[in-house]
């Protein structure tokens, strides 16, 4: 238990809030415009909702599990944090998705993708789903 808290310290310590255009260019440079058919807006749009475009957002869940970073990865399904049974099928632990390193939480939602589709983010289903998502690149110059 001291080393997951000592790990998710260090995560933390090494955590970013990026700007709605410089997070548009991240995603971009990491091959996310039209990944499966996704567009750059579709992921802009979803950060926003789950995280505000902060890597070391958390949010525990009812069902005692708790989402992870700029996605909002959960630990039942995607990663291990050391407390909630899990499937792990992006093989990471959670922390890993509380850094400025962004290349790990690109990878899992690109897993959850393949296996569910946008749709697993019930944040894109309320507030990008069916909406003009053309504010979320705007000025941003891509």
């Amino acid at each position: 238990m001291r080393c997951l808290v000592f790990l998710l310290f260090v995560a933390l310590a090494n955590a970013k809030v990026y700007q709605r255009c410089e997070w548009a260019r991240v995603l971009k440079d990491h091959g996310m415009d039209k990944y499966l058919g996704i567009s750059l807006a579709d992921w802009v749009c979803l950060s926003q909702w789950e995280s505000s475009y902060n890597t070391s957002a958390t949010h525990h869940n009812t069902d005692g599990s708790t989402d992870y970073g700029i996605f909002q990865i959960n630990s039942r399904w995607w990663c291990t944090d050391g407390l909630t049974p899990t499937q792990n099928a992006c093989n990471i632990n959670c922390s890993e998705l509380l850094t400025d390193n962004v290349q790990v939480a690109i990878d899992c939602a690109k897993l959850i993708i393949m296996d569910s589709g946008i749709s697993a983010w019930v944040a894109w289903r309320d507030h990008c789903k069916g909406h003009d998502l053309s504010p979320y690149l705007a000025g941003c110059g891509l």
